[in-house]
């Protein structure tokens, strides 16, 4: 993988002490991560240059403590993954879950597949969109489906909808609109089989500002439902 520094005055800043809290022993991994953000990732257009100095409290941070409503062990899909969020933090803060990066551009996918290949992470990256069925064939069903920043709530259960198992959830990282994103979508997000639709706040005690979350439940006989989850392929 090329490396590119980051700019005089564009540096990353160093880990905060509740990265070690999140990460623990694997706050190293998460270290790399965030290097290679402010350097290939801002070349490569998947960062902004301005975003540098905020990378762990706005970014790195912020996805992984999303684990905060995921279970041991579950299966989790991220959608339009980007630079890696929040799939990648989440899987090295929770190297317990089962974790597959869907990102249709080559440019990124490309980015992300070195990212894994580098950090040794046991991720899977899938080119290709959320909608396609070629995608759907390759996650199958998940117990949790992620996104971020990727579109409004009525798209997005549509997109995630589909590649949540029954009884699984869709896991959405949003902004402070997001209980108006509810009211105002909510008959679109059931039809495409999600609901019980809830806000919640994930970093709760550890991060200044917490990362809400919109979360809903892929109910049974929903959008979709029928396929088998995929199953953890460790490596080695």
């Amino acid at each position: 993988m090329f490396h590119v520094e980051p700019a005089e005055g564009d540096e990353p800043r160093p880990a905060p002490p509740e990265a070690l809290t999140v990460f623990g022993d694997r706050l190293g991994t998460a270290e790399r991560y965030s290097t290679a953000l402010a350097g290939d990732g801002v070349v490569l257009g998947l960062i902004g240059p301005r975003e540098v100095p905020r990378l762990w409290d706005r970014h790195v941070l912020n996805c992984a403590v999303i684990g905060d409503v995921i279970d041991r062990g579950e299966t989790v899909v991220d959608i339009g993954s980007g630079a890696g969020l929040p799939g990648i933090p989440l899987a090295i803060a929770r190297p317990d879950l089962v974790v597959t990066l869907v990102e249709p551009l080559l440019r990124r996918s490309e980015f992300l597949q070195r990212i894994v290949d580098e950090l040794d992470l046991d991720v899977t990256v899938v080119r290709g969109r959320a909608e396609e069925k070629v995608v759907r064939a390759a996650v199958g069903e998940a117990d949790v489906v992620t996104s971020r920043a990727v579109a409004p709530l009525e798209r997005l259960a549509k997109w995630s909808g589909p590649l949540v198992r029954e009884g699984g959830r869709m896991v959405a990282i949003k902004g402070s609109s997001a209980g108006e994103e509810i009211e105002r979508d909510r008959d679109v997000v059931g039809r495409a089989g999600l609901s019980d639709l809830r806000v919640e706040q994930c970093g709760r005690g550890v991060l200044e500002v917490p990362t809400t979350v919109v979360i809903g439940t892929k109910r049974r006989g929903g959008a979709g439902s029928g396929r088998h989850s995929r199953t953890r392929n460790k490596k080695g």
